[in-house]
């Protein structure tokens, strides 16, 4: 079921009304039961795979606050062994055996283990995250053992965030469902516009640019050059409308009852650094890594050799995270790279930046530091999306090699030979949303538009609502698109 859909819209319509109708006592068996419902109508037997998790980890939390010493990390370790197990099993275990073939060819025998022909449980990353993140902070002594089993499970299985995040964590989200959450107006009708958002960033654009990437990346061989160019550019703006627009709809779904998760983007085309585009980009994941990852590792505090091998590790691990594939992990080795090299040489960027005067343009340094920053992750991208490394690098060829060529081509106005899959007006929407979600994010940055059309008359307000609303009815794209982040 998925949150671009008609089925959806009944079965958020229905839960809602009943979710402020029943008294407060009876709210969270809706919500779990919802729950259970919204994850079964995808793959319905893996509920079982969930169970198990939500089962092990709350014993584990249990455990671990009634134990003392070295008891405290036995129970840990259970509970993410049990967590990371059933990751390996379903998401890495047939990656492993298709690399482990080549290593057995090479020496000349047999791969003894064969493939498992098995589904990847959807969101199984994220949900698995949230609960690792729950026992961890039992183990820290900063959040106390959950003893009511229905709030545990539906703290791990809470339908807007179950399988796509934002991953929260224990601290911000278990408190709430013991919260009474009364009929707001103005808090429901923010959550209601925040959905909107989020359905515009994936209807119209999202899927709309979908249509040219998949047409260019899922026929490399037929494309070449300026074709490459564009996919990929397209691919920066579809990959965040797609996974900031679910993002944007879980939370205003959620804020509608009256819940509050975290925020998960914050304009991270913005960024004028790498590092800084991870502040911005997937907060929740990124965050997580810090703390559980990066911190335990040594963070920064050790000698600048071992901060550049925590770095590296962690983006490394976090493309894996992403999928088993090593082109994602070219993914995350590239990111790492990208933050060891600017720290390794930061003096001397600092030091060209005073000498060719850009320090005394500080609007202009900044445009030029966000453009060289989007150039970095949309090159990044192309590892992402790719199908194989081969691919990947003759998409990067030829972007190098025939660009100037497809560049003459369209000044000698033959254009045929790009295909994009977009044609006539579907591109020209294409690119005015997206300058559109642009000048929204830059207006975002001073004054919150939310705020702003609360204040208008109601005439107004519902005049803004329609046509909204009719905006999205006539330039969506009519096939209901999977999420990408679903995958993973």
């Amino acid at each position: 079921m998925l949150f671009n859909s008609i089925s959806f819209l009944i079965f958020f319509t229905i839960v809602t009304s009943l979710y402020f109708v029943l008294p407060h006592k009876f709210r969270w068996s809706l919500l779990l039961v919802s729950s259970c419902y919204f994850y079964m109508s995808f793959v319905p037997v893996y509920i079982l795979i969930l169970g198990f998790t939500i089962i092990i980890d709350y014993l584990a939390g249990l455990m671990i606050e009634g134990a003392k010493g070295k008891k405290r990390l036995f129970f840990l370790i259970c509970s993410l062994v049990a967590n990371i197990g059933i990751l390996a099993i379903f998401k890495y275990y047939n990656f492993i055996v298709y690399n482990l073939s080549f290593l057995f060819k090479y020496t000349g025998s047999n791969n003894p283990f064969s493939y498992l022909s098995i589904l990847l449980p959807i969101g199984l990353s994220f949900h698995t995250f949230q609960a690792m993140s729950y026992t961890l902070e039992v183990y820290r002594g900063k959040q106390k053992a959950e003893k009511h089993f229905g709030i545990y499970a539906l703290y791990v299985m809470f339908y807007p965030q179950l399988v796509a995040g934002p991953i929260e964590r224990p601290q911000n989200l278990l408190h709430q469902f013991y919260e009474k959450h009364s009929f707001d107006y103005v808090r429901i009708t923010d959550g209601l516009k925040l959905m909107a958002w989020g359905l515009f960033k994936k209807v119209v654009i999202a899927d709309r640019l979908s249509i040219l990437v998949d047409n260019v990346y899922n026929n490399p061989y037929h494309h070449h050059g300026l074709s490459f160019i564009i996919a990929t550019v397209c691919f920066s703006f579809q990959i965040f409308c797609d996974f900031s627009g679910y993002s944007d709809m879980a939370i205003g779904i959620a804020k509608v009852m009256g819940f509050r998760l975290m925020k998960n983007f914050n304009s991270p085309y913005h960024a004028k650094s790498v590092s800084e585009f991870w502040t911005r980009w997937h907060i929740s994941l990124s965050t997580w890594f810090k703390d559980y990852l990066y911190i335990p590792l040594g963070g920064s505090r050790v000698s600048v050799p071992r901060l550049y091998l925590n770095l590296f590790i962690v983006f490394l691990i976090s493309g894996l995270w992403h999928g088993a594939s090593w082109t994602f992990m070219a993914w995350g080795a590239l990111h790492g790279f990208y933050l060891i090299f600017s720290l390794a040489t930061k003096k001397y960027k600092n030091k060209i930046s005073r000498n060719i005067g850009l320090q005394n343009h500080p609007k202009f340094n900044r445009l030029l530091q966000m453009f060289v920053t989007f150039l970095l992750v949309s090159f990044a991208w192309i590892f992402f999306r790719a199908k194989s490394i081969s691919v990947a690098f003759y998409i990067i060829k030829s972007m190098v090699t025939y660009t100037s060529a497809d560049i003459y081509g369209l000044l000698q106005h033959q254009q045929s030979h790009l295909d994009l899959g977009l044609i006539g007006k579907e591109i020209w929407i294409a690119l005015f949303s997206v300058i559109f979600l642009e000048a929204i994010h830059i207006i975002q940055m001073k004054h919150s538009i939310t705020a702003w059309i609360r204040t208008k008359p109601v005439y107004m307000r519902w005049a803004v609502y329609y046509t909204f609303l009719f905006l999205i009815l006539l330039f969506n794209v009519s096939d209901s698109k999977q999420f990408i982040y679903f995958q993973f």
